[in-house]
């Protein structure tokens, strides 16, 4: 998967927090979201809940806009977010701001595969990794979860 941004940036240290770029990482299994967005939503919001509860990740997940029928806060073990403006790649810029206001932004997981996003954070002190592998980390999770 050469055109992803690798697993790169940060300074290391103790546990990292998930801060997942919502909408990149629905759109990383063409899985017909597009017909359903506000489904597909609320699909990722429960399936990154059962993987935060199975691995014990700090998991937030930031997205472009909210559905009606959707808060933000907790949901189980994941913390869902809204970006405060409205428009392209408000979720992205919503996420630059919250490393950027983070006194510890190296604690950071960030997950996209939008290079832009990527190269902005990582300048922050972010480690990123790519939406298709966090993906698959998700998948091998509920795979093996009895809880699923």
């Amino acid at each position: 998967m050469g055109h992803e941004p690798e697993v790169t940036g940060g300074t290391g240290g103790g546990r990292r927090r998930a801060l997942v770029d919502g909408m990149n990482l629905i759109g990383s299994r063409p899985d017909r979201w597009w017909n359903d967005r506000d489904g597909a939503v609320h699909r990722l919001v429960g399936e990154l809940d059962r993987f935060a509860a199975a691995t014990g990740e700090d998991v937030t997940v930031v997205f472009d806009r909210r559905p009606p029928d959707l808060e933000p806060g907790r949901h189980g073990a994941v913390e869902v977010a809204f970006a405060s403006r409205r428009g392209r790649d408000a979720a992205d810029h919503e996420i630059v701001a919250m490393v950027a206001a983070d006194p510890e932004p190296a604690g950071f997981l960030v997950v996209t595969s939008d290079r832009r996003l990527a190269e902005r954070v990582r300048d922050l002190g972010a480690l990123v990794e790519p939406s298709s592998r966090f993906r698959r980390r998700i998948d091998q999770t509920l795979a093996t979860d009895p809880y699923r």
